[in-house]
């Protein structure tokens, strides 16, 4: 039987993690015209491509309601999807840019942004359910992309295996059940300023992505 959208995606006032909910008021309460949700998934409901981050930023995703949107990472991985193909239209930081992902959809581990961007690993597990349901909601997917090593193991739990099954590193590629994993690293403000990840490298991630779906 089909995973339905609803099992993949969590209610707009989901309560299942108490800090996170907490997190969620204090940017309510300062920010009323903010989204300050789960951040549903984006893209292409018959998308091969499955792009799955960590969380949503507090003024990304929890500021504009689409996953990548609003804060530096949202650049690089939008720009690079538009050269490769999976993107189609203009990224211009907002969800109403008219945007549009093709045979790709991007997702968070965790739907809800994290004080200091970091989930809790009991948060991690508590919103796995949604990443399951997200991977077989999607009766065409071949390849993931994970964005960071948190969001590989993450990936990898959800898919009922051990978060040392997949090698770990940008570049690394291994199969995962049914599925190709190819993981980056996270095209953060930090790892690119730093140098650890270049446009090209991250480039090179979606190019070999492409050619495994052929």
């Amino acid at each position: 039987m089909p995973i339905s959208e609803a099992a993949a995606e969590p209610p707009r006032d989901c309560p299942i993690c108490p800090r996170l909910v907490a997190y969620r008021d204090v940017n309510r309460a300062a920010h009323p015209d903010w989204f300050n949700g789960p951040a549903p998934s984006f893209g292409d409901r018959n998308a091969r491509l499955l792009i799955a981050g960590l969380a949503p930023g507090r003024q990304g995703a929890n500021r504009t309601g689409r996953p990548f949107t609003g804060d530096f990472a949202g650049v690089l991985l939008y720009e690079t999807l538009l050269k490769l193909g999976f993107a189609r239209g203009r990224y211009d930081a907002r969800p109403d840019d008219g945007l549009e992902l093709v045979d790709c959809m991007v997702t968070n581990a965790v739907r809800c942004a994290p004080p200091g961007n970091k989930p809790e690993t009991s948060e991690e597990a508590s919103c796995r359910p949604f990443l399951t349901a997200r991977i077989a909601a999607l009766p065409r997917l071949k390849v993931i992309v994970t964005l960071g090593d948190v969001s590989r193991r993450n990936v990898l739990k959800a898919l009922g295996l051990k978060a040392s099954a997949g090698v770990p590193g940008h570049g690394s590629e291994f199969d995962a059940g049914p599925y190709k994993v190819i993981n980056s690293y996270h095209c953060s403000r930090l790892n690119t300023n730093t140098g650890r990840l270049t446009p090209a490298m991250f480039e090179d991630v979606f190019t070999r992505a492409k050619a495994l779906l052929g």
